[in-house]
């Protein structure tokens, strides 16, 4: 499967100092910050993008949303988060270029 058409399991948290931040419970170390939701979709987009093109290896393979329930760390982690589905953005960097 490609990474256009693989999405990720994505959590939003709101902080209340600051903005939204993103992380993936499937991709450990990527993540992204913005101002607004929409922002830190979009964003988060993104930095999966830019993450994978330079990824050496297999891309890492996404859980669903029934077997990340069942992770305790995910349930930790998605305390008071947005849970959202995010694809790679292929448009963003074209766009840009």
């Amino acid at each position: 499967m490609a990474a256009s058409e693989t999405h990720y399991i994505a959590l939003i948290h709101k902080d209340e100092a600051s903005g939204y931040g993103v992380s993936f419970p499937d991709v450990p170390g990527v993540i992204a910050v913005a101002d607004t939701l929409d922002g830190a979709i979009s964003e988060a987009a993104a930095a999966l993008q830019f993450a994978f093109e330079d990824w050496s290896g297999y891309l890492p393979i996404p859980r669903t949303l029934d077997a990340l329930r069942g992770d305790a760390d995910f349930q930790a982690d998605a305390v008071d988060a947005i849970v959202a589905v995010i694809r790679p953005s292929y448009s963003y960097y074209a766009a840009a270029e």
